[in-house]
């Protein structure tokens, strides 16, 4: 608990402290949500399966349907394609990242209507495009060639490629600069690094060191930068780091209290998970440093496997993706922030759900 107690009044000093620096960044006014119409959810399948779907629930009617995207898009029987990773909306658009099938699918956002697939193949090579994000009017996708791949909104191609370490999983954007976990997850030993990227010359600056085989990354409210991490699924359990976003410095390790492989973050609060069998979610302020709760649901609901969490930015009500047995199909529990259980739908023929967006 000492070493624990330390660690918390060593990253308020941080957060102190990036307070008070004044930084040259363009302060831009916060997105103004309305209430969602609905919600897309991301069924990724089973590997080599080709069954991703592309579920959408009416939040008026409380209908849902397992296969949106075949519903919407007839004249494509073959379906989404093979284990989608990702997904999220930017501006009028919804972009999937199809990890087996190597490519980002661009949806339109209002009525998920096919637009374009975005190769990631070159020659026989499967780059295999894993996580993605946007920012000044750009999308930034990683990919197992280690390197972030740039795409233009515009033209929907990608014009750069950005080298950074190596098998990349989780990707941020904050301020200038984006932040991509380095796993090394095909290597004998997992990597340990997260790229600095700075968005003015979308190159890499330098690496900073956080825990082994980094997955994602979450950004606070005060823009620091929190990675959790798998380990070697071994000896090295899960962890979660913090990275200073006025420093830019090494990540500092939160302990053994948060051993986790998955965060989510609203505003102040972070949700940690691992997403392999469970449930249990815990919840922390990452303003106060203190454990809001060990176990974010409180009226008793079941969660089998959290296998993906995703906020609401308009209320912070928290939908959870469950997975069940990884076999049967998956189900999505929307709770308030206080974790109470408000609705759920089941994704049938959708199995295996990881992502929740917001159609507004």
């Amino acid at each position: 608990m000492k070493n624990i107690k330390i660690v918390f009044a060593t990253i308020l000093s941080l957060n102190i402290l990036l307070s008070c620096k004044k930084t040259a960044t363009t302060q831009t006014a916060p997105v103004q949500f309305t209430p969602a119409i609905g919600e897309y959810v991301l069924s990724e399948g089973g590997f080599g399966g080709n069954n991703t779907k592309l579920s959408y629930y009416n939040n008026s009617t409380a209908a849902v349907v397992g296969d949106f995207f075949l519903q919407q898009n007839p004249s494509i029987p073959s379906g989404l394609g093979d284990t989608g990773n990702d997904m999220i909306i930017y501006g009028d658009k919804l972009y999937i990242v199809m990890n087996v099938s190597g490519r980002v699918t661009v949806l339109n956002a209002s009525n998920a209507k096919f637009i374009k697939n975005i190769s990631f193949i070159e020659g026989s090579v499967n780059k295999q495009p894993r996580y993605i994000t946007a920012a000044r009017g750009k999308v930034y996708v990683t990919a197992y060639d280690n390197k972030v791949s740039v795409i233009d909104t515009s033209a929907l191609e990608i014009i750069k490629t950005i080298p950074v370490g190596p098998n990349p999983e989780g990707i941020a954007a904050s301020n200038d600069y984006l932040y991509v976990a380095n796993s090394g997850g095909f290597n004998v030993i997992p990597d340990s690094t997260v790229s600095l990227i700075d968005l003015n010359t979308e190159t890499e600056i330098r690496k900073l060191k956080v825990g082994v085989n980094p997955n994602k990354i979450a950004i606070n409210q005060a823009g620091n930068i929190f990675v959790s991490a798998y380990g070697n699924f071994g000896a090295i359990p899960p962890s979660t780091c913090v990275i200073n976003g006025a420093s830019n410095s090494n990540g500092i390790n939160l302990g053994s209290n948060f051993q986790y492989s998955h965060i989510r973050i609203f505003g102040d609060i972070a949700y940690l998970y691992n997403n392999y069998g469970g449930g249990t979610i815990k919840v922390f302020n990452t303003a106060t440093n203190t454990i809001v709760r060990n176990n974010f649901i409180t009226d008793g609901t079941i969660i089998a496997t959290s296998y993906g969490l995703n906020i609401d930015e308009l209320n912070g009500d928290v939908y959870i993706a469950d997975a069940g047995d990884f076999v049967a199909a998956g189900k999505v529990t929307c709770f308030t922030n206080a974790g109470v259980k408000k609705f759920s739908f089941s994704l049938a023929p959708g199995v295996n759900p990881n992502t929740v967006v917001f159609r507004r």
